[in-house]
Parts: C-alpha cells; structure tokens; sequence
C-alpha cells in the first residue's frame, strides 16, 4: 500500500504542487470563468446571437456592443459567448468519449497481453497512419452537419494516443508488488483495475486530458473552417474565425476577437497540462 500511496499523492499534495507556480493557477482561474460565463451565456448575453439588424450591418466595439457587430449587424459578444459554448462543449464531449475508449482499449490490451496486446497495438499502428482529420471531415459529409455527430467523429479519433500510453502504463504497473499482493490475496482482476490501475493512472489521465482538449478545439476549429462543422444561425470559435478570414481588412475585429479568445483558451490548457504534470509527478518534490 505505501507504492500505491507513492503513486497517488494526496489531493492537498496535488494541489501544493499545482500552485508552487503562478501560471497554471491563472490558467486556471481564466478557464473557469471563460467555461462559466459561456455555458451561462444563454442568459447572461446582452443579445440573442441569432438576432440581426440589417441596418445597423458591422460596426466596430463600442459602449453598446463591446465587440462590435458583425455583418448582418448581430453582437459580436454574444456571438462569441455562444460560440465557446459550443467549442468547449465539443471539446469536453469529444475529450471523454477519447478517455472512455482510450483508457479500456489500453487496459484490457495490457491485462490480456501477449499476442493479444501486440496485435492491439498493431491495429492503433494502422488507424494512425489514416489521415484522421480527413476521417472526421468525410463522417461530417457522409452523415450530415450534426452537432453530436461531431461530438462523436471527433471525439473516435482521438483515443489512439490515450491507448497507447495506458497500456504502456498498465503493463508497468502489473510488475508492481502492491498487484502482485493483491493477486495473492485472491483480489479479481476487475477489483485490482479500480483499485489500482485507475488511481495510479489518474494522473495520467488527468495530463492528457488537457492535452486532448486542444487537439480536439483545433480539429473541430478546422472542420468549422472548411464549413463542414455547425450549422448557422449556430456558431462555434472556428466558424467565427472563418467569417472573420472573409472579411479581414474592412473588419479585422471580426478575426481579432474571436482568434484572441480561441488562441488564450489553447494556451491556457498549455500552462494548465504543464501545472498538473508537475502535481503529479513525485519528482518534483526535488525542484
């Protein structure tokens, strides 16, 4: 039980080496509240997103739209709001679905082992040679512009990486003697799984959670771009820097809001990944 304790530090230990540095911490912070405010932005935006005024067309940030309006004269602000909503929702979606997949995938080829894990690997091989984007992108095109749909093709490509480092993961942790004792004690192989797989891999699934994230913002981001992602009067980050490229010089704000906001969320899940792989990481106790 002292390598299980080893392994899994206590959250009060976790959370003394997130905050030894200031940057994880504001990462945090601004993750939070830019999370918050998106999901509440269906009541707390000062327009509906959908609403246009044709005569008002773009205009530029000012006291009554913060972040100006765009080409059919809807708010900008709004626009945004709604759009990280639907950005970070996929990303979230897309990111548990990748772990869920990821993680049994990469467990049950390492318990199994042997041939059975060789050819596990082998099959991860082959699916990553695909051009997974263009997967994601003829899914979208086959099946239509659904909004789970993208929730789900995005979210199937991305578990490969996660399968890989769980079972090498898992056949390290096999060696251990705290597994050893347990197989010992009569314990199943289910019960050793929850108890002590999954809490000494939580770190590492914590790590590259915040790492899928990104990915999936960005390949989600790309399909939008391509006009092959949500569908208007819906919006996303992607589809609103697409607009945006369109009308770039007799509107930059329209690129420059919308690219700020998607740019600081991507660095901040950075600094985030960056924060808890030193919290869990007993090595840096040292630094």
């Amino acid at each position: 039980m002292s390598e299980l304790a080893l392994d899994t530090p206590a959250p009060a230990t976790l959370w003394q080496r997130f905050t030894r540095k200031s940057l994880p911490l504001i990462a945090l912070s601004f993750l939070v509240i830019l999370a918050t405010v998106c999901f509440l932005s269906p009541w707390i935006s000062p327009y509906d997103y959908k609403s246009q005024n044709l005569l008002l067309g773009p205009t530029s940030p000012s006291a009554e739209h913060w972040f100006g309006t765009d080409l059919l004269g809807r708010d900008l602000l709004s626009r945004v709001l709604q759009g990280g909503l639907i950005s970070i929702t996929v990303g979230l979606i897309a990111t548990l679905v990748a772990l869920f997949v990821g993680v049994i995938y990469g467990i049950v080829a390492a318990e199994l082992g042997g041939r059975f894990e060789d050819l596990s690997m082998r099959v991860i091989d082959i699916i990553s040679t695909l051009p997974l984007t263009l997967i994601v992108v003829l899914c979208t095109v086959v099946f239509g512009q659904n909004i789970w749909l993208i929730f789900l093709a995005v979210g199937g490509v991305s578990w490969l990486t996660m399968a890989r480092i769980i079972c090498t993961k898992t056949r390290q942790l096999k060696s251990r003697q705290f597994v050893d004792a347990s197989v010992a004690l009569g314990q199943s192989r289910l019960g050793i799984i929850f108890h002590h797989y999954l809490p000494n891999l939580s770190g590492t699934i914590a790590v590259y959670a915040t790492l899928t994230i990104p990915n999936v913002l960005m390949l989600e981001a790309f399909v939008s771009f391509l006009g092959l992602g949500v569908k208007a009067p819906m919006t996303s980050w992607g589809l609103l820097i697409k607009e945006g490229t369109d009308v770039m010089e007799q509107c930059p704000w329209l690129l420059i809001i919308p690219a700020t906001t998607f740019a600081l969320s991507l660095l901040s899940l950075s600094y985030l990944g960056d924060g808890l792989r030193d919290a869990f990481d007993p090595r840096s106790n040292k630094n």
